[in-house]
C-alpha cells in the first residue's frame, strides 16, 4: 500500500568499487551477501549490468544523468559537469521529493556558475546540484572521523592513514589485521545510522527520497573483525591473467602505461612498490580483505531493511541497489578501475519495486548499463523518461515483459587524458582530446576502439572469456572486427547529442522535444 500522496518512497544505494559478480545472489561460489539477497529476492537480479565510465566522477555522471559520457563530458575525476545537464535529484526535485544525500556524488561544479575563489573550484567532490546534503562524507572523512573521536577513538592519523593495521602496516606483504575502529564504527555503519537517524523524522505518509553512497568497498583495502578473517585468501575463483604481468603490459601499450602506474600504496596505505609485483599470495589476501568488505556492508544493507520495515515503509518504498564501477581485483594483475576489461565495469543491479510483486525473485540476463537508472526512476516516481536521455527505463523487466528491441550489447568509455599534468599525453605523444577509448560488448565479442591512433582490440568471449588473447589482427576475424567497428560507429551516431536535436522550429512553433536540462524535465508538442 502507497503512502498517503501516492507516491513511492524512494532509496538509491550506491557501493563504491562493488564488483557485479560478487554477490552470492549472482551465484559467486565465496561471498556472502544475504541482506542483498533479500532485496534480489523481493525483486529483480541485472546480472548482466555495467557502468558507463570509470573513475568515481565519470561512473557517476552517466548514473545521475542518464547521458554517456560522450554527452555528458564528464572524462576524469576534476572535470566539470555542464550545468545545463539535468539530473536525478532535479527530477525528484521537480516532482515533489525533496532528495536527500548521505555520503558523497563527485560531481565537479561547472566553474562558470561560481566565482573564481569559489573553494568548491578546489575539489571534484562536490555535490550534485538537487540534493540536500543531511550527511557528506568526502574523501577526508572529517565527519566520521569527528564522529569517533567522540566515542574515545584515537582519531589523530586522519584519513588515509587511520585505514591502516592497529598493530602496524608491514613494507611490502599484505595482512589482515583489524583497522583501530570496530564493526560499528565504520564510515558505513556511520552513514547508516545517520540515515536511520533521519528515516525516523519523516513525517508519516510522506514520500521521501534518499540516496545513500557509501565508499566501501572501495580502497583502503582494510576491514574491522569479524570480516577481515571471514574469508580464507586460498579460496575464490583463479584470476583472469596471462602467465605474468610482463605478458599482460605487452598486450597493449595502454596496459604497459597503466600498469607502470598502480602503486600499491593507493590501495593498502603504507605498502611500497608497484601492484603487479605483488605475489599471488598477496593478492589473495587483498581480495580476502575486499570480500570482508562486501559482506561488512552487506551487514549494513541489513540494517537499513530493518529500520524501514520499523518505520512501517518497507511496503512503500522502492530500493535501487548498485555501484558506481568495478574493481579489477587481482585479474590481469591489476588492482583498481579504468581501462576496458570486464571487471572494472560489471556491477551489481537490484531494483525492488513491492508494486510489482510478480517479477519478485526474478533475474534479468539482457545488458543493462548505468545510464538506464534515471529512466527508470522516472518511471518508478511516476515521471516520464525524458526522450534524450540514452538510457532507457528498465520498468518492462520489472513488469516481467521481455522488449524484442532491447539493446543486444553494452558500452561504456574510458577517457585517461590528464589535463593537469599530462602525464597520458606525454606517454603516447597524443593530445588530451584523444585520450580515450570506446567499448562495445555483446555475448560474444568485445570490441574496443582507441583514440590516437592506439591499436584496436577483439575478444572472442565464447573461447577467451578472460579477455586474454586479442584477436584483432587475426584474419579470419576480419568479418567480427568490421561488424563490431561498424556497431560501435552506429551507436556513438544515435546516441549524439539529442537536447534540441529533437525538436524543430516550424511556422507553427516548436514541433518536438526540447530538453530544459537543469531547468526542467523538457517538453513536447
Amino acid at each position: 500500500m502507497l503512502n498517503l500522496h501516492g507516491r513511492p518512497n524512494v532509496l538509491l544505494v550506491t557501493c563504491d568499487q562493488w564488483r557485479g559478480d560478487c554477490l552470492s545472489a549472482a551465484g559467486h561460489p565465496v561471498v556472502k551477501t544475504p541482506n542483498a539477497d533479500v532485496l534480489a529476492a523481493e525483486g529483480v537480479l541485472f546480472r548482466r549490468h555495467y557502468g558507463g565510465a570509470a573513475p568515481c566522477s565519470p561512473a557517476r555522471a552517466c548514473l545521475y544523468t542518464g547521458l554517456y559520457q560522450m554527452n555528458n563530458r564528464v572524462c576524469r575525476n576534476g572535470t566539470p559537469l555542464d550545468s545545463r545537464h539535468g539530473n536525478i535529484a532535479l527530477a525528484a526535485r521537480a516532482a515533489g521529493y525533496d532528495p536527500t544525500l548521505f555520503g558523497y556524488t563527485d560531481v565537479s561544479l561547472d566553474p562558470r556558475l561560481l566565482a573564481d575563489n569559489d573553494p568548491r573550484l578546489r575539489s571534484y567532490e562536490g555535490v550534485l546540484p538537487g540534493f540536500t546534503v543531511r550527511q557528506a562524507l568526502p574523501e577526508h572523512q572529517k565527519q566520521w572521523l569527528s564522529w569517533l573521536r567522540a566515542q574515545g577513538t584515537d582519531t589523530s592519523a586522519g584519513s588515509p592513514d587511520i585505514h591502516r593495521p592497529a598493530a602496524g602496516q608491514a613494507k611490502s606483504d599484505v595482512t589482515n589485521a583489524p583497522p583501530v575502529y570496530s564493526k560499528d564504527q565504520t564510515p558505513t555503519a556511520f552513514l547508516a545510522g545517520e540515515f536511520i537517524r533521519w528515516l525516523g523524522e519523516q513525517e508519516q505518509g510522506a514520500p521521501w527520497f534518499a540516496h545513500i553512497s557509501f565508499i566501501s568497498p572501495h580502497p583502503p583495502f582494510i576491514v574491522p573483525a569479524p570480516y577481515n578473517t571471514m574469508y580464507d585468501p586460498a579460496d575464490g575463483p583463479a584470476f583472469k591473467r596471462a602467465a605474468d604481468w610482463q605478458a599482460e603490459a605487452a598486450g597493449h601499450p595502454y596496459l604497459a602505461y597503466d600498469m607502470g602506474r598502480q602503486k600499491r600504496t593507493k590501495f593498502v596505505p603504507g605498502i611500497e612498490d608497484k601492484v603487479p609485483d605483488w605475489s599471488e599470495e598477496n593478492f589473495r589476501r587483498i581480495r580476502a580483505i575486499y570480500y570482508g568488505m562486501i559482506s561488512e556492508v552487506d551487514a549494513q544493507l541489513g540494517r537499513i531493511w530493518q529500520a524501514i520495515k520499523t518505520a512501517g515503509a518497507w511496503d512503500d518504498t522502492v530500493v535501487v541497489l548498485t555501484s558506481d564501477h568495478a574493481e579489477m581485483m587481482g585479474d590481469h594483475f591489476m588492482l583498481g578501475k579504468g581501462g576496458f576489461f570486464d571487471a572494472s565495469y560489471h556491477i551489481p543491479l537490484v531494483i525492488r519495486d513491492p508494486r510489482r510483486k510478480a517479477t519478485a525473485g526474478s533475474s534479468v540476463d539482457r545488458f543493462s548499463e548505468a545510464v538506464d537508472i534515471f529512466p527508470t526512476l522516472l518511471d518508478l516516481i511516476g515521471a516520464k523518461p525524458q526522450p534524450h536521455l540514452d538510457g532507457r527505463s528498465l520498468t518492462p523487466w520489472l513488469d516481467g515483459e521481455k522488449p524484442t528491441d532491447w539493446r543486444d550489447a553494452a558500452h561504456w568509455e574510458f577517457d585517461f587524458r590528464s589535463v593537469a599534468a599530462g602525464e597520458a599525453e606525454r606517454y603516447f605523444g597524443i593530445d588530451s582530446r584523444q585520450c580515450n577509448l570506446a567499448v562495445i560488448r555483446s555475448g560474444d565479442f568485445k570490441y574496443v576502439h582507441f583514440g590516437g591512433g592506439l591499436p584496436s582490440l577483439l575478444f572472442d568471449l565464447n573461447k577467451d572469456p578472460g579477455e586474454l588473447n586479442n584477436v584483432a589482427n587475426d584474419p579470419a576475424y576480419l568479418p567480427a572486427r568490421l561488424e563490431f567497428a561498424e556497431r560501435l560507429l552506429a551507436w556513438r551516431a544515435r546516441h549524439l547529442d539529442q537536447s534540441l536535436a529533437l525538436a524543430e522550429l516550424t511556422e507553427d512553433g516548436v514541433v518536438g522535444y526540447v530538453s530544459r536540462g537543469s531547468k526542467g524535465v523538457g517538453s513536447r508538442k
